[in-house]
C-alpha cells in the first residue's frame, strides 16, 4: 500500500447544498492546522473556517473535521470538508489540495486502506458496495449487516473449525489413541458433514439473495393482443409501454424498475408469443421473450379470455386480463384482472407480494453472495464434499482437503488473496469509499 495522500468527493456529483470531500494519508495535522488556523487541533471536533487557497484568497466557508489514525474510516489520518456543493466550489478545493502535494483517489482506494489497516475485511466491503448499490430498505438492511460484520463473523466461524479440523486430522496420523479425544475420527466426520451441509444451505439461497441485490425479475408474456402492456402500465401506474389494439405493437422487451414492499422489481413487457411469424422483426422480439422467461424470477402468464389447461410452473402466476368484457369466469387457478378498470389489480398485486416474501423467507439473515464469493463458497463446499467421500483412516487426505476449503474461506475475507481478487473487491466501489 503506498502513502501517498489522497482525496476524494464523497458525496454525489453535481449541483447540491453540500459536499463532503475526504482525504487520506499519514500526518495531516500539519495541514489541519494551516486550514483552520489553529494548532493542535481537537480530533473529532468540526471546525467552522474560511477556507483559503495558496494565495490566500477565500475559497468557500466550510466545517473542517479530523480524524487521527487509527480512530478512522481508513485507519490513517482522514480530514473531511463540507463544503458548499457548486461544481465550481469543488473543482477549486480540488486544484488546492493538488497544489499541497494530495491526488484524486481512486475507486476503492479508501476502503482499500481501511482493508490493509485492519479496520476491514473483504466481506465488509462486498457488504458496503451492496449498501451503496442499495435502492430499496430490504436491500439496505440486507447490505447494512453485511458491512458491520455479520457475514465475516459466520465466514471466521466456519473458517475456525476448518482449521481445527484439519489440525485433529493431522494429529491422528502423529498421535496415539490415548493421548486423543474419544472417537475423534467420528466427530471430524461429523463436523465435516455439518460444514457441508451449512454451506450447501448458503449457496442454496444464492438466487434469493441475488434478487434482493439486483432486483427480482417479473416477465409479462402471453399471446399478442391479450393486453401486456396495459396490464405493464397498470402494475406500474404510468404509460411506458405502447398500447394498441394491433397484434404484435411490443417487439423488444420493455423494462422498468419498481418497489414492491421494499423489494426491488424489474417488471418486463415482453413480446407476444405465437407459434408462427414470418415477420422476423417480431421472431428476435419471440427470442428476446422466451430469453427474459428464462432469467425471471417470477412469470406472470396473461391471457384475454381463458387460460390454457397446461401445467403451471411453480414460478408462475396465471391472469385473464380485460375482465370486464368477461361474463362468465370460469378459468380455476387464475387471477382476473382489467388492466381499463383496475379491477383485480389488487388481487394481483397480493399475491405477487405474496410470493416475494415467500421467496424471500429468512433472508434478512441470509450471507451477501456476489459471484466472487458464489465461487468461493463453492470450492469450499466442493472440498468438503470429498473429504466427506473419503473411507477409512485416511486422514492425511482428509486434512488436506479441509484445509484447501479453509483457504477458500480465507480468500472470501481477504486473510489469504490474491492480487486479481483484491482489484475486483475495490473496483466495485466508487470515490471517495
Amino acid at each position: 500500500m503506498n502513502n501517498d495522500t489522497i482525496f476524494a468527493l464523497s458525496s454525489g456529483h453535481g449541483k447540491s447544498g453540500v459536499a463532503v470531500i475526504r482525504i487520506s494519508g499519514d500526518n495531516l495535522s500539519d495541514f489541519m492546522e494551516r486550514i483552520i488556523g489553529k494548532f493542535g487541533p481537537t480530533p473529532r471536533h468540526a471546525y467552522f473556517v474560511n477556507l483559503r487557497d495558496n494565495a490566500d484568497e477565500i475559497i468557500d466557508q466550510c466545517i473542517v473535521t479530523y480524524f487521527t489514525a487509527p480512530h478512522s474510516f481508513t485507519g490513517t489520518d482522514v480530514i473531511e470538508i463540507a463544503s458548499h456543493g457548486a461544481p465550481a466550489v469543488i473543482e477549486k478545493i480540488f486544484q488546492f489540495l493538488s497544489e499541497n502535494n494530495m491526488r484524486m483517489a481512486t475507486p476503492g482506494e479508501f476502503s482499500r486502506r481501511a482493508f490493509y489497516n485492519n479496520k476491514m475485511d473483504l466481506a465488509d466491503i462486498d457488504g458496503l458496495a451492496a449498501l451503496l448499490d442499495a435502492q430499496t430498505d430490504v436491500q439496505r438492511k440486507s447490505a447494512l449487516a453485511s458491512m458491520m460484520g455479520r457475514d465475516s463473523k459466520i465466514y471466521d466461524a466456519w473458517r475456525s473449525q476448518m482449521i481445527e479440523i484439519a489440525a485433529y486430522s493431522a494429529a491422528i496420523l502423529d498421535y496415539d489413541a490415548d493421548d486423543l479425544p474419544e472417537n475423534i475420527g467420528k466427530t471430524v466426520k461429523t463436523k465435516i458433514k455439518k460444514l457441508y451441509g451449512e454451506i450447501d444451505n448458503a449457496l442454496s439461497r444464492y438466487a434469493a439473495v441475488r434478487a434482493v441485490r439486483g432486483g427480482f425479475n417479473i416477465a409479462l408474456c402471453g399471446e399478442p393482443n391479450v393486453g401486456k402492456s396495459s396490464l405493464f402500465n397498470a402494475i406500474l401506474g404510468s404509460n411506458r409501454a405502447i398500447v394498441s389494439d394491433i397484434p404484435g405493437t411490443t417487439r423488444d422487451v420493455v423494462s422498468s424498475t419498481l418497489d414492491i414492499d421494499g423489494y426491488m422489481v424489474n417488471l418486463s413487457d415482453t413480446a407476444g408469443l405465437r407459434k408462427k411469424t414470418s415477420d422476423k422483426i417480431e421472431k428476435i422480439g419471440i427470442e428476446r421473450t422466451n430469453a427474459e422467461i428464462k432469467n425471471a424470477d417470477m412469470v406472470i402468464r396473461v391471457y384475454a379470455e381463458k387460460a390454457s389447461t397446461a401445467k403451471v410452473a411453480d414460478n408462475e402466476i396465471v391472469v385473464i386480463n380485460k375482465s370486464d368484457l368477461i361474463k362468465t369466469k370460469k378459468s380455476k387457478n387464475a387471477i382476473y384482472v382489467s388492466a381499463k378498470t383496475g379491477d383485480g389489480m389488487n388481487d394481483l398485486l397480493k399475491i405477487i407480494r405474496k410470493r416475494l416474501h415467500k421467496l424471500t423467507d429468512g433472508m434478512e439473515n441470509a450471507l451477501v453472495i456476489n459471484v466472487r464469493t458464489k465461487t468461493l463458497l463453492e470450492n469450499a463446499r466442493d472440498e468438503l464434499k470429498k473429504a466427506t467421500a473419503i473411507r477409512g483412516e485416511n486422514f492425511d487426505l482428509i486434512s488436506e482437503h479441509v484445509r484447501a476449503a479453509a483457504d477458500a474461506i480465507g480468500k472470501i475475507l481477504g486473510t489469504i488473496t490474491a492480487s486479481e481478487v483484491m482489484d475486483a473487491t475495490f473496483s466495485q466501489l466508487c470515490l471517495g469509499k
